[in-house]
C-alpha cells in the first residue's frame, strides 16, 4: 500500500517541484508590489490626499488612451535596457546598480560620434553611433566586473560610484570640449540631422524603434540565459561560485563578459535617448532610468521576459508624475517615493523565498 501511494505521488511531486518555484517567483514580487501600493496609500492619507484619486490618475495618464500609451511606451525603451544591465550580472550573483553611468556615457558617445560624422552616409554614421555607445557602456560596466575579478572590489559600490563619475564626465564634455556654441541655455553637443534620428515604429502610435529594440533584447537575453550553455554556466556560477570553479567553469570571464554585456545594453538606452528623443547629448540624459531599472529587474526576478511587462507598468507610473503634480498638488518626486517604498518591501520579501510551506511540494501531499 505504501509503495503504491509513493509511486502514485511521484509524478505529481515532480510536477509540483517544477511549477511551485515558478509560481512563487510570481506571487511574492506581486505581493510585494501590492503591499508597497498599500503602504504608499497610508502615506497619502497622512498627507490628506486620496489614494483612489492618485491611482486613478496613474491609470488615466499612463494607460487610458492612445496618447497615454504613447507617453508610457516612449519611456519604456531606456527602462528595458537599464533593467537588463541589472538582470544579466544578477544571474551570476552580482548586484550591479550603476547602469545610469553607462546610459549617460552611451548617450554622450552617440552624440559626439553623430556630430563628428555629420555629412557621412547615414547608414554608416548610425551604425558607428550604435557601436561606439555599446563599446563605451561595455568598457564602463565591464570595468566593474574586471575590478571584482582581479581586485575583489565590491561590484555594487564600484558601479554606483562609477555612475556618479559618468554623470560628471557627461557634464564636463557637454559644457566644455564638445559643447555646441549654439546651445546657449542648455549645453549640448551639436544637434543631429534628421538622417541620424531614429524614427517611429509603424504600430499606430508614435513610439520610436527603441521600444522594439528593447523588447527584442529582452527576448534574446532570455534565450541566452535559459537555453544556452553560457546561460547554464552563469546560473551555476550564481548559485555556487566554488562549485563552478571546481567544475572548471571560466568564472572570471563570465563575470567580465556579463557585466560588459549589461553595460553595452544600458548604453543603447543612451543612444536611443539621443537619437530618438533629444537629438543631442545634454543634461536631459540624467533622468534616473538606471535607478528605476534596478527596481524593474528585482520585481521581474531578473527574468528578461518578465522585465517587459514590469517596465511598462513602471513607465506608466512615471508618465503620470506631471498630471499628479498638477491635479493633487504633490511634488514631482512623489513617484520616486512610491518606487522607494516598493523597492524596500521587495527587498524584505526576498527573505520569504523557500520559507513558505505553501510553495513546497510536501505541503500538497495527501
Amino acid at each position: 500500500m505504501t509503495d503504491t501511494t509513493t509511486a502514485s505521488f511521484a509524478p505529481r511531486h515532480a510536477y509540483l517541484a517544477l511549477w511551485l518555484p515558478r509560481i512563487e517567483a510570481v506571487v511574492i514580487p506581486l505581493a510585494a508590489l501590492i503591499s508597497g501600493l498599500l503602504v504608499f496609500s497610508l502615506f497619502l492619507l497622512a498627507l490628506g490626499k486620496s489614494p483612489v484619486e492618485f491611482y486613478s490618475l496613474i491609470y488615466k495618464a499612463g494607460f487610458s488612451s492612445g496618447f497615454s500609451w504613447k507617453n508610457t511606451l516612449s519611456r519604456v525603451a531606456p527602462l528595458l535596457f537599464a533593467a537588463l544591465c541589472v538582470a544579466l550580472p544578477a544571474r551570476l550573483g552580482l548586484v550591479v546598480i550603476g547602469g545610469e553611468g553607462a546610459i549617460v556615457l552611451g548617450g554622450l558617445a552617440a552624440g559626439i560620434t553623430g556630430a563628428m560624422l555629420i555629412g557621412a552616409p547615414a547608414g554608416i554614421a548610425m551604425l558607428m553611433m550604435v557601436l561606439m555607445s555599446a563599446l563605451v557602456g561595455a568598457l564602463w560596466i565591464g570595468g566593474v566586473g574586471w575590478m571584482r575579478v582581479k581586485r575583489g572590489v565590491n561590484e555594487t559600490i564600484a558601479s554606483l560610484l562609477m555612475a556618479y563619475i559618468g554623470i560628471a564626465l557627461l557634464n564636463h564634455f557637454v559644457e566644455g570640449p564638445f559643447r555646441d556654441p549654439a546651445s546657449l541655455n542648455k549645453p549640448s553637443t551639436a544637434q543631429l540631422p534628421d538622417a541620424l534620428r531614429v524614427g517611429d515604429m509603424p504600430i499606430g502610435i508614435e513610439v520610436h524603434w527603441g521600444f522594439g529594440a528593447g523588447v527584442v533584447a529582452c527576448i534574446l537575453c532570455w534565450f541566452i540565459l535559459d537555453k544556452t550553455t553560457i546561460g547554464f554556466a552563469a546560473r551555476i556560477t550564481g548559485q555556487n561560485i566554488r562549485a563552478a570553479q571546481v567544475q572548471a567553469l571560466p568564472v572570471g570571464r563570465l563575470i567580465i563578459g556579463f557585466t560588459a554585456a549589461g553595460g553595452a545594453l544600458a548604453a543603447l538606452a543612451g543612444f536611443f535617448e539621443v537619437s530618438a528623443i533629444h537629438g543631442a547629448a545634454n543634461g536631459s540624459l540624467i533622468a534616473g532610468y538606471g535607478y528605476t531599472g534596478i527596481l524593474i529587474s528585482f520585481l521581474a526576478r531578473h527574468n528578461p521576459l518578465a522585465i517587459i511587462p514590469v517596465a511598462i507598468l513602471l513607465a506608466g507610473f512615471e508618465a503620470s508624475s506631471g498630471l499628479i503634480q498638477r491635479r493633487m498638488d504633490l511634488p514631482d518626486a512623489t513617484i520616486l517615493v512610491l518606487q522607494g517604498i516598493v523597492f524596500v518591501i521587495l527587498l524584505l520579501s526576498e527573505t520569504l523565498y523557500g520559507r513558505l510551506a505553501i510553495f513546497r511540494p510536501s505541503y500538497w501531499r495527501v
